[in-house]
């Protein structure tokens, strides 16, 4: 590890508040099938006033998230020659594979990120387009098993979280249920390297950015280095839980509630002195579905702020402007 002194630009450095600014909600009750009353309150409170919140409670295991985790750590410890051979370029339009460092900046003209990605995604067979196609695997014994595994999990908590989500907006439970039946996932890891010396937001894990889609489904190590705006416009650290995942609502969600629910920025700066792994799953609903405000979150103090639009177009148009390869 380096011994080199960080020396934070001022505007990377994170509030730390002796309270947690991000709350913590427990979904067991909606698992169960309780009373679910205080979990969808604190679901709406949250993704009102901060767009992420921790949950537990979701019944994944932690040992199948160390199992990937672990599987990550080999994947981006193979040689960069293995790893450019399922690069996401080779995969045509299904767009999954490898992303080298630099190759996707998500604050482009700002920030470059520091950071390597790998992507697969849900496979249906015979639906084609943008984000549809076989996924690229490397050559690691039961990689393929277990990251297959863990996104059946993540694709189960986006349900369940779902099923929330609609409760707290007073619609029916399953109201996302039709726009889900080959909804568009990607599960991806990400590698952060520690940074030392002088850091300013030019090049930073990943730059400050909302998320595509739905809601992101994040699983962090113990490194962190996850920050989060608040209203205040001060940086406020995601600091790593034990047992949960870090969920945050994306920018069809703010479209479809009508800025009710806010799709808040983020960023990464990994200044721990070790190597950063993250497992994000971004969840899109099907790509044609389309989104445009709820009924309910239009009145005359909030007229419509968004016209309709698919959301495999929403993707693609975020990916364009934050790809490499694409441009």
């Amino acid at each position: 590890m380096s011994a080199e002194i960080v020396h934070l630009d001022d505007r990377l450095k994170a509030e730390r508040q002796d309270f947690d600014r991000i709350p913590i909600v427990d979904l067991s009750a909606l698992r169960s099938g309780e009373d679910h009353a205080e979990a969808v309150s604190g679901l709406r409170w949250a993704l009102a006033n901060v767009g992420f919140l921790y949950v537990k409670g979701h019944g994944v295991s932690d040992a199948l998230v160390e199992r990937t985790f672990e599987a990550a750590r080999q994947l981006f410890a193979l040689p960069d020659e293995e790893k450019m051979a399922i690069h996401i370029s080779k995969s045509g339009e299904a767009l999954r594979g490898y992303t080298e460092f630099g190759g996707e900046n998500t604050n482009p003209g700002i920030t470059r990120d520091l950071k390597e990605n790998f992507d697969v995604g849900l496979t249906y067979p015979g639906l084609t387009g943008p984000f549809q196609g076989e996924n690229q695997w490397p050559a690691l014994p039961g990689f393929r098993e277990t990251t297959e595994a863990y996104l059946q999990a993540m694709l189960d908590t986006a349900v369940l979280f779902l099923e929330g989500v609609a409760l707290s907006l007073d619609l029916d439970r399953d109201f996302f249920k039709p726009k889900m039946t080959q909804p568009m996932m990607i599960q991806r890891m990400i590698h952060y390297p520690s940074q030392a010396g002088q850091i300013d937001e030019s090049s930073i894990g990943i730059g400050a950015h909302t998320d595509y889609g739905l809601l992101t489904v994040l699983a962090q190590d113990n490194v962190g280095g996850l920050q989060v705006l608040n209203r205040k416009m001060q940086w406020v650290e995601a600091p790593p839980i034990p047992g949960t995942f870090v969920i945050n609502i994306s920018d069809l969600m703010q479209r479809l509630t009508n800025d009710t629910y806010l799709a808040n920025l983020h960023r990464v700066v990994n200044v721990s002195g070790r190597q950063r792994y993250s497992l994000p799953c971004f969840v899109d609903c099907n790509a044609d579905a389309v989104i445009e405000p709820l009924p309910q979150c239009i009145d005359g103090d909030h007229p419509s702020a968004y016209g309709p639009i698919s959301a495999g177009q929403n993707k693609l148009n975020r990916y364009a402007a934050s790809f490499a390869h694409l441009n």
